[in-house]
């Protein structure tokens, strides 16, 4: 069985970036479980809180999460050209403590959707060094970005759309033929 963490990087209840995640939990092949972590109880990182109390229960299991995965799958918003603030915050906050040598060699494969024409193209640019920095096997045969979400997505998020369904399902069954 080969198990994936995937994370999304937006908090809004109908994001279409979970409702991405969603489908591809839906869509993974036979003997692939995408397991998603919740990243809303993560803390804004603070240093000297870190230093007086340790890692957050929320970081804790989100390391615990990446330590059984086989890969590290992202679904990531684009906010005002890059990486959502909250999202990159949960990455710095899981690299902290042992969280370092989790990212280490881990496969990792980014996806994203937005309203606008360009999909995530430039947020999925914006993790390229920071999943350089922590060491990751970034997956760089193909990324998955999705366009137009509010044409692909219902009011809920879900993705509805047979053709991006099917780019989903491929995007997931080559990431997961790479672990």
């Amino acid at each position: 069985m080969t198990t994936i963490l995937g994370l999304s990087g937006s908090l809004r209840r109908a994001s279409f970036n979970a409702g991405l995640l969603r489908a591809a939990v839906e869509l993974a092949p036979s003997g692939v479980t995408i397991e998603v972590g919740d990243i809303r109880d993560v803390p804004l990182y603070d240093a000297d809180e870190e230093a007086k109390s340790g890692l957050p229960p929320a970081v804790e299991r989100l390391q615990q999460q990446l330590a059984a995965a086989d890969g590290l799958l992202l679904a990531t918003p684009e906010y005002n050209n890059g990486i959502p603030g909250v999202f990159k915050n949960t990455i710095d906050w899981m690299s902290r403590g042992e969280g370092l040598r989790l990212f280490k060699g881990k496969p990792v494969a980014v996806m994203g959707t937005s309203p606008g024409g360009f999909g995530t193209i430039l947020s999925q640019n914006h993790w390229l060094p920071v999943l350089r920095y922590l060491r990751c096997s970034i997956r760089a045969e193909g990324r998955l970005i999705v366009s137009r979400a509010g044409a692909v997505f219902d009011d809920e998020g879900n993705l509805h759309d047979e053709k991006t369904r099917e780019l989903v399902r491929e995007f997931v069954a080559e990431f997961a033929d790479t672990l």
